[in-house]
């Protein structure tokens, strides 16, 4: 029981000191809005692919590996995972 309520603190001091970040410095607040946005176009990418499978034979979970690879490599991250599973599977 009193470990929910030190990981809800850990959570609110961990966000209030990322809001202390993004507002005593403006190019953290531009850095993170950036990663947002490339976290948002890669779910909707790996969504899009998952839609037209029928078509492709190609699904791809929405997780938070497929995710993260998609963010950092963009469309080559899809194609790489979209090759990794019809190579490995």
């Amino acid at each position: 029981m009193y470990l929910k309520f030190i990981l809800w603190g850990l959570l609110l001091f961990s966000s209030l000191m990322l809001l202390l970040i993004v507002f005593r410095n403006r190019s953290a607040g531009k850095l993170l809005s950036a990663l947002g946005l490339n976290v948002v176009i890669a779910a909707f990418l790996l969504y899009v692919l998952n839609l037209l499978s029928t078509y492709t034979h190609v699904e791809l979970p929405i997780n938070t590996a497929t995710l993260g690879t998609v963010t950092v490599l963009g469309i080559p991250g899809v194609l790489l995972l979209a090759g990794l599973k019809l190579a490995l599977l």
